[in-house]
């Protein structure tokens, strides 16, 4: 599994209930969350093997930045 981690430009409640079906959509995203708490606006991504680049031009489309700080690789 890959855990990969962007600082995003989704700053409210009502930008992620936005952006969750869109996420969800992707069939490779196990899990994703948000951490609007985190001054980089935290996105999770849990993923068999998708690459960050995806989830970085879905953001974008959107209208929103992404950039991806940390990608892990791990057994689950």
């Amino acid at each position: 599994m890959h855990l990969i981690i962007f600082k995003t430009s989704v700053v409210t409640q009502k930008q992620v209930l936005q952006l969750k079906p869109l996420l969800k959509a992707l069939p490779l995203i196990a899990e994703h969350n948000f951490d609007l708490d985190d001054c980089d606006n935290i996105l999770r991504i849990v993923s068999t093997e998708l690459k960050p680049h995806i989830i970085c031009d879905l953001l974008n489309t959107e209208g929103y930045s992404c950039e991806p700080l940390e990608h892990f690789i791990y057994a689950r």
